[in-house]
């Protein structure tokens, strides 16, 4: 008799065979997946709580139930140690053969990764460390799949990406990550909401894409039979609400562009917009900085920002420079004078790799970005944009060819991007105009599209405003001192896992 030999299993695969079956023999046994284990204390609770107590206190001590997941184990015949991990944090169990009754026999055969719920006293060990010397065991929920590395966390970082909640469980550093980001969002929405800005709720599809230059991403409802546009900004729905009287709203929103990804760039992401009636951008300057002090001083009581080991002190004014004095700085060697000569300011852009732009403004900005941004480590407030590339912010009084409207940049990094709102509906539509031709004729393919709904909203009225959006994804990865946005998006956009 002959046939195929069986082809090897790998070593992985040969582990989730044999949890397989040990997941079997449980269910034979009655066995199914409790849930009727109620803990009442957090590993990192009991460890603040008595990291000063006296044998005393630990001799009076209340019994207490813990639950988590066995990240390791030592097993030394009657007796075994266990780390324990939930949520918070760590702590070490005591097992003991004669305590646990038949229990301990069935947690030899348990494996590291379950599930288990914990009852016993508190205790310190010979060398100080806070254990529980457990007299109640429970498996809560089995683990068919090896954790990663034991020892070393969770090292690739694709996978880290592709499968977080394995990165969560191996790596305290991917906790310690989002827990911050949820807590500057937090402090955020306090912040805003004790000056009065009102929380709000606008559309993720948009009939047109609009409030930002962007590539949207396309999408279509069946039963309207019509395409959508998954939001690039929800600025346009914004300023509708300043037209019906609210006159400070916010949102922290889901963006969708279709673009490039990059250490600073993920096609989905989260923006903090909020817009103030009878505000400028100046104000918002101001307003900005006080909301940055503020939350340094909430997350690590002081103002001072640490950006790659340089520190700055927030507690001092942002410095503020316009754009063109940004690029007269000696790294660009750029002139004064080309800035008044076309012709030698599309040379200096070509020199430098950069496509022919359509008006000057256009490329000023190109150059700045090309040549000015990634430099600017020290918060600096970028003002004075070109009108060209701010189609929705208001001209200075002085200047009609440049806007009022500011970026700020730390890092070398755009965090937040301000200016006065243009209220004026007839210029607003004579720009939007502009820019859907532009688009129309394929010079500019992020180039807005006009909307007229918008537009019949001003016609009502808006009062002079100021708006700004700040990235949160990149003012954590600031705050968190991580390179790349991966690091603090939970489940970043990747490619589909091979499987050939």
């Amino acid at each position: 008799m002959s046939g195929r030999a069986a082809v090897p299993k790998t070593g992985e695969e040969a582990i989730i065979t044999a949890r397989r079956a040990r997941l079997g023999q449980l269910r034979e046994d009655g066995w199914n997946y409790p849930n009727d284990f109620r803990r009442d204390h957090l590993a990192t609770g009991l460890q603040q709580q008595c990291a000063d107590w006296t044998a005393d206190q630990f001799e009076s001590a209340a019994p207490v139930r813990v639950a988590g997941r066995m990240m390791s184990r030592r097993v030394m015949g009657k007796a075994a140690f266990v780390d324990l991990q939930d949520a918070s944090g760590r702590i070490q169990l005591h097992l003991r053969r004669d305590a646990l009754q038949g229990v301990y026999d069935d947690f030899r055969r348990w494996d590291i990764g379950d599930l288990v719920g914990a009852s016993g006293t508190l205790f310190k060990t010979r060398t100080h460390e806070l254990s529980i010397r457990v007299d109640g065991l429970q498996l809560l929920s089995k683990a068919l799949r090896p954790l990663p590395g034991k020892y070393h966390g969770l090292a690739d970082r694709e996978l880290r990406y592709r499968r977080r909640y394995l990165d969560l469980i191996a790596n305290a550093e991917c906790r310690r990550i989002f827990r911050l980001r949820s807590r500057i969002i937090s402090f955020i929405r306090g912040y805003l909401e004790a000056q009065d800005f009102v929380e709000v709720e606008t559309p993720m599809m948009h009939v047109l894409p609009g409030g930002a230059t962007a590539r949207p991403f396309i999408t279509r409802h069946n039963s309207l039979g019509m395409e959508l546009y998954l939001r690039i900004a929800p600025e346009l729905y914004l300023k509708r609400l300043l037209v019906g009287g609210m006159e400070r709203v916010y949102e922290l929103n889901r963006n969708f562009r279709n673009e490039g990804l990059s250490v600073c760039h993920n096609p989905e992401f989260t923006m903090l917009e909020f817009y103030q009636a009878y505000a400028d951008y100046g104000t918002l300057m101001d307003f900005t900085e006080q909301l940055l002090r503020a939350l340094l001083h909430s997350l690590h009581g002081s103002a001072v920002l640490n950006i790659a080991g340089q520190e700055y002190d927030l507690a001092k004014p942002i410095r503020r420079m316009t754009l063109r004095e940004s690029l007269l700085q000696p790294h660009t060697g750029l002139s004064p004078a080309q800035f008044n000569d076309a012709a030698a300011l599309q040379a200096a852009a070509m020199a430098h790799g950069i496509t022919p732009q359509d008006s000057n403004g256009a490329l000023e900005y190109a150059l700045f970005e090309k040549l000015v941004e990634s430099t600017l480590q020290e918060p600096v407030f970028i003002t004075a944009y070109p009108i060209e590339v701010s189609p929705l912010s208001r001209q200075c009084a002085d200047n009609p060819a440049l806007a009022d409207r500011f970026e700020l940049f730390m890092g070398g990094v755009e965090i937040a991007n301000g200016f006065s709102e243009l209220n004026d509906p007839e210029e607003q539509a004579a720009r939007l105009r502009a820019q859907a031709k532009r688009r129309a004729a394929g010079t500019a393919v992020e180039a807005m599209c006009y909307d007229q709904e918008f537009i019949t909203a001003l016609e009502y009225g808006m009062p002079p405003a100021a708006g700004e959006g700040i990235g949160i994804d990149r003012l954590v990865m600031l705050l968190a001192g991580v390179s790349a946005i991966r690091d603090v998006i939970l489940f970043p956009l990747l490619r589909p896992e091979r499987t050939d």
